[in-house]
């Protein structure tokens, strides 16, 4: 539980608190006053009692202040009233355990322990003294646990935001990122052309055109998904957006590289089907390791091999560049989060036995999944 995590009473259980807090002090007004007059020592009583009361509206915004407001005004009711109990004093225990962290309110247990267990432990009261130090040790325990359960779970909530961040980062990545390399690439090749090869200047930018478009529908694809809330649907129904790329797209992915300047060539083995969501990844993999081949390793030839099983699929992306492939990004980084999100993994390096820079990725899948 870290003690960062903070507690706060919602107006709907501040009533509920307060309307226990009512009912338990409620028999102050029928039970006998030791040791004053009645009339005196019954309005000391009910003014010790509603103090109690309207202290717990502001439990949570003064806690510690409170806290010990409660306990005084608690003890000096046990003197003046013993039969009423000091229930109200565990219940503001095991709520202060709850919104506070522990080392905070260990505190508060120590001081209870004091307040309730030590006037029936002067009277000799000691099975009395071991039931109300059992109850604040219950009542402390039980606020600590509801205190851990609720930080694992805002834990859990703030996981899963960062999670999404980074799928949503990823996604982005993978599409800009491929897509404005080629651009850059097509539109640089068609101005150093375009005075003696105007048709070849006009292909340049047509390609570019078609790379441009081409990043508009996944983005709008991946905006739509996001807005839903939903992972991506690689086969989405209903023309809502082109579908997710899949193994079959290599080709054309392939294709782009190659008209920018890397001559791509894809090997295929195993004719199994992967689920889509590892075929997705598989592709998104490639797509940013034949990035990196384009953006950063002066390469001239890359080989793209993908061997499918019935248990999973093995991608290897290489070129026969300067073995700087990778780039000073976070490429990598981002490729291997994805084969760890699906229990597979990824390496990247450059070889040093034939040359130029490799990834390699294992992407595992249950049968029948």
């Amino acid at each position: 539980m870290g003690d960062g995590y903070q507690a706060r009473l919602s107006p709907k259980w501040r009533r509920a608190l307060l309307l226990l807090a009512a009912v338990l002090v409620a028999p102050v007004l029928r039970l006998e006053i030791v040791g004053l007059p009645a009339v005196p020592g019954r309005l000391v009583a009910i003014a010790l009692a509603a103090g109690q009361v309207t202290a717990l509206w502001w439990l949570d915004r003064a806690p510690r202040r409170i806290f010990a407001v409660i306990l005084v005004t608690g003890a000096g009711l046990q003197l003046l009233v013993p039969q009423l109990g000091p229930g109200l004093v565990f219940v503001v225990l095991c709520t202060f355990a709850w919104s506070r962290p522990a080392g905070e309110s260990l505190w508060g247990l120590g001081a209870t322990i004091i307040a309730v267990c030590g006037p029936v432990a002067a009277q000799r009261h000691w099975t009395l003294a071991a039931v109300w130090l059992a109850a604040s040790l219950l009542a402390w325990s039980w606020g600590a646990l509801g205190r851990a359960r609720e930080a694992r779970r805002e834990a859990e909530r703030r996981q899963a935001v960062l999670e999404e961040r980074g799928r949503i980062a990823r996604e982005l990545h993978d599409v800009l990122s491929h897509t404005v390399s080629v651009m850059v690439v097509q539109a640089a090749a068609a101005d150093d052309v375009f005075d003696r090869n105007p048709g070849q200047a006009r292909e340049a930018i047509r390609r570019t055109e078609a790379a441009g478009r081409e990043a508009l529908a996944e983005l709008r694809n991946f905006l739509h998904t996001v807005r839903e809330g939903d992972q991506p649907d690689p086969l989405r129904p209903g023309g809502e957006g082109p579908p997710q790329p899949t193994l079959a797209d290599l080709d054309r992915l392939a294709g782009t590289v190659t008209g920018a300047g890397v001559a791509v060539t894809l090997h295929r083995e195993g004719d199994a089907e992967a689920p889509a969501g590892v075929q997705l990844c598989a592709y998104r993999i490639a797509q940013e390791a034949l990035t990196n081949v384009l953006r950063h390793a002066n390469a001239a030839e890359a080989d793209v091999i993908v061997r499918v099983t019935g248990t999973a699929v093995e991608l290897e992306v290489r070129d026969d560049g300067d073995g700087s492939g990778a780039g000073a990004g976070n490429g990598i980084r981002g490729m291997r989060e994805r084969a760890t999100l699906l229990g597979g993994t990824l390496t990247a390096g450059s070889d040093p036995e034939r040359g130029g820079f490799v990834v390699r990725a294992h992407l595992p899948w249950r049968a029948g999944a």
